[in-house]
């Protein structure tokens, strides 16, 4: 595939001026982003924004509560409209923006991507504009596909020397900057590159009774796995299938043990093929049958339509979208950490020939790179559930990498564009040694032979 805009040094003066860190969005993964960033001390300020501002005041709260005046001093809150893009640039540029951090539903992507361009600032997300399916053969040829959109964009942000960093939470984001890390180190050829992502977390109710309440946003979660999924294979480039197909069972590390999992749309899928080289790329999701049975009903339903239908109620008739409707009457993800047990696990399995300079050099390797995050830890540490915590943990170390020039940058770029390596040693090295504390792991899958 065509080489997206390589990494290179933006131009003007933002280099050098204090990062200043407009964040909408305080939902679970945006106030979970400024709990991880209250202990670091790489940019002047965040701006913790929100369409219900007393969202973002909660999180200033809490920063303040648990680290005091003078962390909470570099925070500030305020309200935003994400779904206007000239109230993007008014709130970035009021505040002396250098970097926008999307942390809200894909569906605003559009609108705080071009926000962010006026504005003059660099800009990051965790999940890309939308996909639409082929109109005629959705379980066989891609449509409009995640990120086209931006991708589309990206004269206009090399043009005016800024940066999209997108895709960089968790899946996509870690697993992007472990498959560039395989890619470089481990692998001399690759035949696959595997997202795998499972868990075995139970959340419970009042009583005890285990419970459906998705740990990430079920507005995203409904568009990801009743899309058709994307595969790529080198010889054909990219295509869909139905969703739910090609079960496997993976075993996950750390005691979550084997899951079922299936394939699902993600951007991995259309992140690795622009930047490295493999014969097959996939990502599939543990789901689990209950999971996808509900899935299932919903569509069956009507219920993961977006487009708004109109609803009698008692102050009259009004239009809403049903998955909005679902969204809303499902536990908020960020209020049920203290009532879920379990852990979380986000990386690639990779195959293919192993790198010289290495024991598997020129031999078949297999190996699956990995990052396991423990409700009950980061719910004792940070007052976050796993997922949304494990997904918050990523822009932040990437916004480190730009603060400190270690990652730069034009044009739009996934995770893949930049050296892993630095990302993952600051992640992994200790927090009294000025890291986060991370360990990732790297569980070989075949013996040596």
């Amino acid at each position: 595939m065509s080489d997206a805009s390589a990494a290179s040094d933006p131009s003007d003066d933002l280099t050098t001026r204090p990062m200043r860190i407009l964040l909408v969005g305080a939902g679970g993964v945006g106030d979970a982003f400024a709990r991880i960033a209250a202990r670091r001390a790489f940019y002047e300020a965040i701006v913790v924004t929100d369409y219900d501002a007393a969202r973002a005041e909660r999180t200033v709260a809490w920063i303040r509560e648990r680290h005091g005046d003078e962390v909470a001093a570099r925070f500030t809150a305020a309200r935003i409209d994400a779904s206007d893009p000239a109230d993007v640039t008014r709130v970035a540029q009021e505040h002396g923006a250098t970097h926008v951090m999307n942390a809200v539903e894909p569906k605003f992507v559009p609108t705080i991507f071009r926000g962010a361009l006026d504005a003059g600032v660099d800009y990051l997300d965790m999940a890309m504009s939308l996909s639409e399916p082929h109109p005629t053969d959705p379980y066989g040829t891609t449509g409009i596909k995640l990120g086209d959109d931006q991708f589309a964009q990206a004269p206009d942000w090399q043009a005016s020397g800024r940066l999209a960093l997108v895709g960089m939470g968790v899946e996509p984001g870690l697993s992007d900057v472990f498959a560039r890390y395989a890619s470089d180190h481990l692998f001399d050829t690759i035949d696959e590159l595997g997202t795998r992502d499972g868990a075995n977390l139970v959340v419970r109710d009042e009583a005890g009774n285990e419970i459906f309440a998705p740990s990430f946003s079920i507005w995203t979660t409904i568009e990801e796995c009743l899309n058709p999924p994307v595969v790529f294979e080198k010889d054909k480039g990219w295509f869909t299938t139905p969703p739910f197909s090609e079960p496997e069972t993976f075993t996950f590390p750390e005691g979550i043990g084997e899951v079922e999992c299936v394939n699902v749309e993600h951007e991995e899928v259309l992140l690795m093929p622009r930047w490295l080289d493999a014969q097959r790329v996939t990502f599939k999701y543990g789901l689990g049958d209950e999971f996808i049975g509900v899935l299932k009903t919903l569509h069956l339903l009507g219920l993961d339509s977006t487009s708004p239908i109109r609803v009698r109620s008692a102050s009259g008739p009004v239009e809403v979208a049903p998955r909005d409707v679902v969204a809303a009457a499902l536990p908020d993800p960020a209020t049920i950490g203290p009532r879920m047990t379990g852990k979380t696990c986000a990386g690639v399995w990779v195959t293919g020939l192993g790198a010289e300079g290495t024991e598997f050099a020129g031999r078949p390797r297999e190996a699956y790179l990995y990052h396991v995050s423990d409700n009950e830890w980061t719910m004792a540490e940070y007052g976050a559930q796993c997922v949304v915590w494990q997904t918050a943990l990523n822009p932040v170390i990437a916004l480190e990498l730009l603060a400190t020039g270690v990652w730069s940058g034009l044009g739009v770029l996934g995770p893949e564009a930049f050296d892993a390596a630095p990302f993952l040693e600051l992640m992994a090295r200790p927090v009294a040694d000025g890291g986060y504390g991370q360990a990732w792991g790297l569980e070989e899958r075949t013996p040596a032979s």
